[in-house]
């Protein structure tokens, strides 16, 4: 069985193709969205989504969050003594997904479709593909997000030519896609987008806004328990706003309550420099393709983002026309993400498609250029693959040394369209050994190719002997060898998952020490002895008392929720 996964930046998903539909999986919880969140434990295990979101707030030191945006880099997430990449967090949520989904098949899973942002480099795509790995998974095809939402919403079924664009916002990273359907072929035409733009931004220049106008210290900003509490606020606020005219912001210090009432015109106020930014993703995919927005049939949104009513009202203003939002913009490129796993299992319920897809950027290495006066100047972008090539694309170029009789080529990899280096993505190095020979006899064809999964591969030959170098990548924080990663799915071997059939339970316990921060005096020792006789019914290993203690249980803490906030003095 091949299962596809959506991994996302706040939440991932997991779904199945199955008699003959796209179907998501539940996790322990019952619930399709699992937070892309990793915690560990007091005893040392990994805790894996809601879990570990709840103790965000109470243990930042031991949780993590948001690592989806550091994928292809070699930043290090700690948590408590031990360090972590982010491929590293990201196979504990495949894990547990995958987990999720054998409980729900009754069977092994293997094989995964992961999608990934259309936006995302060769470094990323391939730290995806790591974290699969590092999950037990194997992971053929990586597939980018807005080409799946396209697949959810059944246009490769389309029979007629029709062209739509995907507009993906998800929690942190923005993509637009123009796709084209005819003769059964279903085409990326254009991608663009930015890998550090999201839901979260937005949630971040609201807690800016909170902190601004209650002029905190530097050492209140410098709390991270309090910050993730605030972010919390936060988060809570934007939501609101999706489903109702004004939100109030509440964060209790431990000295007042603070208050910021938030509605659509101040949001828009504050997110404009936000909002603005996702306009040019979407004008050089148009530009691209030669298109205007009247020529396409359909505007698709996809990422939990989207719901925001400031960023429907911009999309509907941009195209005069509202988006199809009929598939749950969390779910849809999940959706597409089985679909796509039901293609590749070559389902009878899905016709054969073709699909094709594109380099979303400009792809090259860098080169030194020759004035009028013979002087050179280095750190100049000489593209070998174009943005917007369809891929699988294979292009090559030649280049000469500067010098007669230099000993070594040095290709530095960027990706980006910028004219100087400098100002685009460092990919890596390649370094290509020269004979001691004039200029014009040392000539080398350097190839890059592209292939359907987004990742990159660079050949070197020598024009002269037709000699070929393997490419060696140096300098690529990003990226793990085989051996590197032997020995690092050892390491996280050693940790241990915490069991899922008692998640539930952890996710409550997790729960009740997060409200516990909020309250003080008598409601904090009256909460202290209801988390105490929980304890002890657990302790007892009869679901027959269990199971009535944590629905009663989580009802309380419900109602002590909604006392928070209607009535702060409660914390008092």
């Amino acid at each position: 069985m091949i299962i596809g996964i959506d991994l996302g930046t706040t939440n991932s998903l997991v779904a199945v193709w199955r008699d003959g539909r796209a179907q998501l999986v539940p996790n322990s919880l019952g619930e399709t969205l699992t937070p892309s969140c990793v915690s560990l434990d007091a005893d040392g295990t990994v805790l894996v989504g809601r879990a570990a979101k709840e103790r965000l707030q109470t243990h930042p030191e031991l949780t993590a969050s948001v690592f989806k945006r550091y994928m292809g880099s070699d930043k290090k997430i700690k948590l408590g003594q031990r360090e972590f990449r982010a491929e590293e967090l990201s196979a504990f949520v495949l894990k547990s997904l995958k987990a999720d989904a054998e409980a729900f098949l009754g069977e092994p899973v293997t094989e995964a479709v992961i999608t990934v942002p259309a936006y995302f480099s060769d470094a990323q795509r391939k730290a995806t593909r790591t974290a699969g790995q590092l999950a037990n998974l194997k992971v053929d095809r990586l597939v980018n997000e807005p080409t799946a939402a396209a697949l959810a919403y059944g246009m490769h079924e389309f029979k007629d030519d029709c062209r739509f664009l995907v507009f993906d916002l998800g929690g942190g990273t923005f993509d637009v896609s123009i796709l084209e359907m005819f003769d059964g072929v279903m085409e990326v035409r254009a991608s663009a987008g930015d890998n550090y733009l999201g839901g979260e931004d937005i949630t971040r220049v609201i807690a800016d806004a909170f902190i601004e106008k209650h002029a905190f210290p530097n050492k209140v900003k410098n709390d991270a328990r309090f910050m993730q509490q605030l972010t919390a606020a936060a988060e809570k606020a934007k939501r609101d706003l999706s489903v109702q005219e004004t939100a109030l912001m509440e964060v209790q210090t431990s000295e007042q309550l603070l208050q910021f009432e938030l509605n659509e015109e101040s949001l828009a106020k504050l997110a404009a420099p936000l909002i603005k930014r996702l306009r040019e993703p979407v004008e050089r995919a148009l530009r691209d393709t030669n298109l205007r927005s009247n020529q396409l049939d359909s505007i698709v949104l996809a990422g939990g983002a989207t719901r925001m009513p400031v960023v429907k009202r911009l999309v509907t203003l941009m195209f005069g026309r509202f988006p199809a939002s009929e598939i749950n913009p969390d779910e849809v490129v999940a959706m597409g993400a089985a679909v796509q796993a039901g293609l590749k299992m070559k389902d009878a319920a899905l016709d054969e498609v073709v699909m094709t897809d594109v380099a979303p950027y400009s792809l090259g290495v860098d080169t030194s250029i020759v004035l009028s006066d013979n002087k050179t100047v280095a750190g100049h972008f000489s593209p070998i693959i174009e943005r917007n090539s369809t891929v699988p694309v294979s292009r090559v170029k030649r280049y000469y040394p500067v010098e007669d009789k230099q000993d070594k080529l040095v290709f530095n990899i960027f990706q980006g369209e910028s004219r100087l280096v400098k100002d685009n993505i460092y990919l890596g190095t390649l370094e290509f050994p020269l004979e001691a020979l004039p200029s014009d006899d040392n000539g080398v064809d350097v190839r890059f190719t592209y292939d359907v999964n987004g990742l990159l591969e660079v050949q070197a030959t020598m024009v002269r002997t037709q000699a070929k170098h393997v490419m060696l990548i140096q300098g690529n924080p990003g990226l793990l060898s085989e051996e590197q990663i032997a020995q690092r799915m050892k390491e996280l071997e050693m940790l241990k998952m915490h069991p899922r059939d008692t998640l539930e339970i952890r996710t409550l316990m997790a729960r009740a020490d997060r409200v516990y921060q909020q309250l003080k005096g008598d409601s904090r020792a009256w909460l202290t002895t209801q988390i105490a006789e929980l304890e002890r019914v657990i302790e007892s290993q009869n679901p027959k008392l269990i199971i009535p203690a944590q629905k009663k249980f989580s009802e309380m803490l419900d109602e002590i929720e909604r006392d928070v906030v209607l009535h702060p003095d409660f914390t008092e």
